[in-house]
């Protein structure tokens, strides 16, 4: 049993909630620009003064409809400026938030509300309003809906016009580091999503330890950052919780067609996304340079940044590296930076394991993405590598204060204060994952000796081939979601004689890909086509570099479709729904293995 301790570094306080940092800001820094909205007219900033006056009147409208202290209030909502004012008077009214994607099913959003005993939802519009009206009838907890495009920002603030502020201040002051804040259902990648309990406290010892490690991040005067990933998600939220207690500018991005024209305009000094989006992003890139006919020029300067972030590892960048470098700087890096605004210098990335290539090649072009790891019961980040402590591959040490340990199994075992109080309504669950002060992750993992932690997949997921070997299918995948051509991909084998894989294929390069092999015709048309069968068997054969014989993928199936979250095989964070992508592909699975 390996464990390494990362000793606290800073104080957290013993008492108070997350609202006690809007009360600060406005009270010592009034005049502060806190917020940049996103309006017809463009952005609008907005000061801490000003926010937390919307704040304080959104919370006496709740006050006034009658929502009390330990109270659930739901948000179905795109991520948007009134998503963190509505979080904030939630808070402030003593209540806790139930955030709930906007994607979410008519059968998800019902069970979430009902298990919760949610007492109000804001929704977005008019969609989610249809869903939840059809609902009420077995909701009977549930008093109020409110809809942000029928103004429930200025509905909650003229309904709460009578409360005085002593009302509000002393609702608001009652609220201990022991309160709930949040019940976030997980994503529910296995059967019924479950509430897990986040306290004001985990949030507390989560943001004091992490704004102060990624100082780098957090104490720019300059900083600010567009949140585009869903405030439902807890990778977000902390952020939103982080920016509000640094201080630092923050944005919202709903659509994400306009992200670019967004992240142009708003300029953040670091962003944070799922490692999707940074390969959506290099095959973007490298799709426009080979339409340009800069593909080979593209997939040098690519090689050069890897080269040259992998140098900087090693202590000494060869001269040759290090000119090549400075002239696709000019070229190439630059273009690809302005592409963020210009001034991102730091990405966070989590979710998902990003895998070293990328890693690499966004540092070496100089954008450094700090990978960090960590589940919603660990109110996000448990480990992250630091901008003077990174070790690409790895998602880091704990942060302060946090502990982590492998079990005898390899399974990752962590404790620290941002650990969740448990599932709601749900005693057998919180039993199975919390035992003796250790939250049991489920991810296998190992540990270095300098404490950096590297994710090698999840424990449940973990395929025995029917010759005994241990294969965690996750190293296969991630490495094989790295090529331009492929969207997603299943590895299988669990009790087979070998290793094979389910593949689809990114809609969006392979009009690119026909084109330059001269193919017609769309993805379905062109599934057995000897060129595309080769190229991913290209891509599989990169893959198997990062494994034993035994563990390496044989064979292969191209399938006609991609897998979505709207379809349901993936999660609103992208995570693959293996059991629901096993039923749906039960009989091309069983293909793989006919003899």
């Amino acid at each position: 049993m390996r464990e390494f301790a990362t000793p606290m570094t800073v104080e957290i306080p013993a008492t108070g909630n997350l609202t006690d940092d809007v009360v600060t800001n406005a009270r010592d820094h009034a005049d502060a620009i806190v917020f940049s909205k996103n309006t017809d007219d463009g952005w609008v900033d907005v000061t801490a003064e000003k926010f937390h006056e919307e704040v304080t009147a959104v919370a006496k409208g709740l006050l006034a409809a009658g929502i009390e202290a330990g109270d659930r209030v739901a948000i179905l909502s795109k991520t948007r400026y009134e998503w963190t004012v509505l979080d904030y008077a939630i808070w402030f009214a003593g209540a806790a938030t139930v955030p709930i994607y906007e994607t979410s099913s008519t059968d998800q959003l019902s069970w979430i509300l009902e298990d919760s005993g949610t007492k109000a939802i804001v929704a977005e519009g008019a969609d989610h309003l249809a869903k939840i009206t059809g609902l009420r009838g077995n909701l009977p907890d549930l008093n109020h809906v409110w809809t942000i495009d029928d103004n429930a920002v200025e509905v909650l603030t003229k309904l709460g016009a009578d409360i005085d502020d002593e009302t509000l201040e002393k609702r608001r002051s009652a609220t201990t580091p022991l309160d709930l804040a949040t019940l976030i259902y997980t994503s529910g990648t296995t059967g019924r999503p479950k509430g897990c309990m986040l306290t004001h406290g985990n949030f507390m010892f989560e943001l004091g330890v992490a704004v102060h490690e990624l100082d780098e991040l957090f104490q720019d005067e300059e900083g600010s950052t567009l949140l585009f990933l869903p405030l439902a998600h807890v990778f977000a939220r902390i952020i939103q919780v982080g920016c509000v207690k640094a201080r630092i500018r923050l944005g919202h991005s709903a659509d994400i067609k306009n992200l670019v024209d967004d992240l142009g305009e708003f300029r953040p000094t670091f962003i944070l996304a799922v490692p999707r989006v940074f390969e959506k992003v290099f095959n973007t890139a490298s799709q426009k340079a080979a339409a340009d006919g800069k593909g080979k020029i593209f997939q040098r300067a690519a090689d050069i940044a890897i080269a040259w972030s992998r140098a900087l590892d090693n202590g000494r960048i060869p001269l040759h590296v290090k000119a090549q470098h400075a002239l696709f700087d000019r070229l190439v890096y630059v273009k690809l930076r302005n592409t963020l605004g210009g001034k991102c210098l730091y990405a966070v990335s989590g979710g998902a394991p990003l895998g070293d290539r990328l890693g690499h090649f966004y540092r070496g072009i100089g954008l450094s993405i700090l990978e960090g790891y960590g589940l919603t019961e660990t109110t996000a980040a448990l480990t992250v590598n630091l901008p003077d402590a990174q070790k690409i591959g790895t998602v880091g040490r704990p942060l302060a204060g946090t502990t982590a340990r492998i079990a005898d199994d390899g399974e990752l075992l962590f404790s620290g204060g941002q650990v969740f109080a448990g599932y709601w309504n749900n005693e057998k669950a919180t039993a199975e994952a919390l035992t003796d002060g250790w939250f049991h992750t489920g991810d296998v993992g190992e540990l270095d000796d300098e404490g950096f932690v590297k994710i090698t997949g999840r424990k449940k997921e973990i395929l025995v081939t029917a010759g005994g070997k241990n294969v965690a299918p996750a190293v296969l995948e991630d490495r094989l979601r790295a090529h331009p051509l492929i969207s997603q991909c299943i590895v299988v084998g669990d009790g087979q004689p070998f290793i094979a894989a389910l593949v689809t294929i990114d809609p969006e390069y392979f009009p690119h890909w026909a084109q330059e092999n001269s193919k017609s015709g769309s993805i379905s048309d062109n599934v057995d086509d000897p060129d595309l069968v080769a190229a991913v068997q290209g891509a599989v054969d990169e893959a198997n570099k990062a494994v034993s014989k035994a563990e390496s993928i044989r064979k292969f199936h191209v399938l006609p479709i991609d897998w979505t979250e709207e379809d349901g095989q993936l999660t609103p964070s992208l995570k693959l729904k293996r059991n629901v992508v096993m039923r749906e592909h039960r009989a091309d699975v069983a293909a793989l293995y006919e003899r």
